[in-house]
């Protein structure tokens, strides 16, 4: 067999070509675009399957070096923290607070339905949280994030069933979301509020980015100064049992940064950071599905497929019987159930997806509008986190 082993450059210049790829076929398949599955999703799944037939011919292998990966991981969630606004908490009032409630309980769930699966099947406990809150709330940054804290726990094959997960997610969570809002609306006779769309409200529905941008330097300078601060307390924390993600403690410098910024109105370059996130998150994507080892997926094939069904089908039933009613029962409510199906199983461009397109048919709805990427965008990953690293310390 041949076996070529690629340094950290020559790892990140594959991985580039590997998300431009995705990019090229994301724009000439329509399915992909219409499901909103991310570029270096797509390259690297290609990529991971010339992998697989050189595994099952015994023709060649590759390995990459995952400095970088890690790096770019590292980069990604903390650019996440700076997301994490208390003041935008407060203004998004009662709403949003209910909309995060929800998401979180679903959430644990999520990974009690997979835990207990899991069981069932004779498979590590800790597996169903793959198949669990990690990829279906999470996506793929979580699962790529969490994964890889599995199989340092011994979970074989958990970072590709979380990513395998994650995918499955993106097109579940599209499928069911408009027959579940449409369903809603028929029961109940729900009819759009009066409002009309503004361009005030839609400014607000995006409301992440702070005034008085200062330039991509700021962005990298104020992030790598959270990463330095924060990179310490996993390791810390580990020492006493507490198993944490190394992201999570720039995560949580980054978001204290966030909120004394506010506090002090020293606006941060949040677009700037926002950007610098985006693109760290698309390297890290590829270069890990790029490394993705399908091989490892076949033993785990029928206990996965079932729990991931049986999964949309739990999702499904809470959304419509819970979502729905702890969100006010009435027709932003309805449109906060379609747009949770895209965001508890997929992510947020999936949630807006499923909203746009019932909004498009049936009148718009502000509230949702407003509420829903709030709580995707900026709150999720922190309260999903914590439910992830409970379970992992409990059946860790």
């Amino acid at each position: 067999m041949l076996d070529i082993q690629f340094n950290m450059v020559e790892t990140l210049a594959i991985a580039v070509v590997v998300l431009l790829f995705g990019k090229f076929l994301r724009k000439k398949i329509n399915i992909l675009e219409r499901f909103f599955i991310p570029a270096p999703v797509i390259g690297g799944t290609i990529f991971s399957l010339i992998l697989l037939i050189g595994h099952v011919t015994k023709l060649f292998s590759f390995e990459f070096d995952g400095i970088l990966k890690d790096f770019f991981m590292l980069v990604f969630f903390t650019t996440i923290g700076f997301t994490a606004s208390a003041k935008l908490l407060k203004k998004g009032g009662i709403g949003v607070a209910i909309f995060l409630f929800t998401a979180t309980l679903l959430a644990v769930v999520q990974n009690i339905v997979g835990v207990s699966l899991a069981k069932i099947f004779n498979l590590n406990p800790l597996l169903g949280l793959a198949v669990g809150s990690i990829p279906l709330t999470g996506g793929h940054g979580t699962s790529g994030a969490f994964g890889i804290v599995l199989e340092e726990l011994g979970v074989q094959g958990a970072f590709s069933v979380a990513i395998a997960a994650a995918t499955y997610g993106l097109i579940s969570g599209c499928l069911i979301g408009g027959p579940i809002a449409k369903k809603l609306k028929e029961k109940y006779a729900l009819e759009a509020p009066k409002e009309t769309k503004t361009e005030t409200s839609k400014e607000e529905s995006n409301g992440v980015e702070a005034k008085g941008e200062e330039g991509a330097f700021e962005a990298i300078v104020v992030t790598i100064i959270a990463m330095g601060l924060g990179y310490w307390l996993a390791p810390f924390l580990k020492k006493y049992g507490i198993v944490f993600p190394i992201y999570i403690g720039p995560m949580i410098v980054a978001a204290i940064i966030r909120n004394i910024a506010d506090g002090l109105k020293r606006p941060l370059p949040l677009k700037a950071i926002s950007i610098t996130g985006n693109i760290s998150l698309a390297l890290f994507l590829a270069m890990a599905l790029m490394a993705l080892k399908l091989w490892e997926l076949a033993a785990l094939a029928v206990p996965i497929v079932t729990i991931l069904l049986v999964q949309t089908v739990i999702t499904g039933i809470f959304i419509y019987f819970i979502t729905f009613r702890l969100n006010g029962k009435d027709y932003d409510a309805a449109v906060i159930s379609t747009g949770h199906c895209g965001f508890a199983l997929g992510a947020t461009p999936n949630a807006m997806a499923n909203m746009d397109a019932f909004m498009s048919e049936n009148g718009f709805a502000p509230r949702a509008f407003f509420v829903l990427p709030i709580v995707g965008a900026l709150f999720i990953d922190f309260t999903n986190a914590t439910v992830i690293t409970f379970f992992i310390n409990i059946f860790g």
